[in-house]
């Protein structure tokens, strides 16, 4: 599978992520297993084999036990570990289950580098490769992250640092106090959550026929940085309108691969070099999705599939 730069780090990755929210047994106070071990090896290991090494985590995943039954896998074959990009997130805290009676986002100091040390002690590792920021906090204090970036940095805990669900200004404002650039930005990106295509074609247009809420210029503002877009729930948890639906399954049937090929072939047809995070746990789905870079949809059949996807046509 192609190798892709992950931002202006120097640091690569495969075209294709795996999201790993799936792991650990589901949302829920039970002990991780041993079939939960097995079901992350699995999934490691068919990635593994289809040329996927990039592994995309967050703190609180499944209650915190993504990282630790990843971290299982980790500890039970150590060299694992030099063959893969493993990234997570933190600043998501859950009411009743992190701490606090309240569930907010926290971006401080502490909170990011108390996250960090757990979520390498979960992960049976002694670095990150990158670190996302989960939700923009509406209290944080740039400089007070850029401080924690720079600890996390000199300590080795973490390679490099980026964002996810932030727009382009909450990105300008945080890259100014930064040492280094942010390497990536993951947002809520496919076919059902067209909006960061429609933003653009429907800015200064009398009439929208939709509410758009993807911020004007966020990719753009990626885009002219170098940061990596990375989409989360690029497949929409299979949420397609009747009409995208049946887009997806004619074009599938045209290039003789499933709809869930399609769907990931569309966000790659995007020429920001959109990076799917595939947050299934089956490997025979994984390998459907794998599909999609086999296709290459030209200008036509990519709007076709929009256009369906949106209800109505063009401005």
């Amino acid at each position: 599978m192609e190798k892709i730069a992950i931002g202006p780090s120097g640091m690569q990755g495969s075209r294709l992520a795996v999201g790993c929210m799936g792991l650990g047994g589901g949302w829920n106070a039970t002990p991780v297993g041993p079939a939960d071990v097995a079901q992350a090896r699995r999934l490691v290991e068919a990635a593994l084999e289809l040329g996927m090494d990039f592994f995309d985590h967050a703190d609180f995943y499944s209650q915190f036990k993504a990282e630790e039954v990843f971290g299982k896998v980790l500890r039970e074959t150590p060299s694992l570990r030099g063959r893969i990009v493993l990234q997570s997130k933190c600043g998501i805290r859950i009411g009743g289950l992190d701490g606090v009676s309240t569930g907010h986002y926290d971006l401080s100091a502490s909170h990011i580098l108390r996250s960090v040390d757990g979520s390498l002690a979960r992960l049976a590792t002694d670095h990150l490769d990158i670190l996302l920021l989960h939700r923009p906090d509406p209290l944080m204090e740039p400089e007070e992250i850029a401080g924690a970036f720079r600890s996390l940095k000199e300590a080795g805990k973490v390679r490099a640092f980026g964002v996810s669900n932030m727009n382009a200004g909450q990105i300008r404002l945080l890259q100014a106090s930064l040492d280094e650039p942010l390497v990536a930005n993951q947002l809520q990106l496919s076919l059902a959550h067209d909006a960061f295509v429609d933003s653009g074609v429907t800015f200064n247009h009398a009439s929208r026929e939709r509410a758009v809420w993807f911020t004007d210029g966020t990719v753009e503002e990626c885009r002219s940085r170098r940061i990596r877009i990375q989409s989360w729930a690029p497949l929409a948890g299979g949420n397609w309108s009747p009409g995208a639906r049946s887009a997806l399954e004619a074009s599938g049937r045209r290039h003789a691969v499933l709809p869930e090929a399609i769907a990931v072939a569309w966000l790659l047809r995007h020429p920001a070099g959109i990076q799917p995070i595939l947050g299934t746990t089956r490997p025979d789905r994984l390998e459907a999705c794998v599909k999609g870079l086999e296709v290459r949809l030209d200008r036509e059949e990519w709007t076709s599939l929009w256009i369906a996807a949106r209800g109505g046509p063009l401005p």
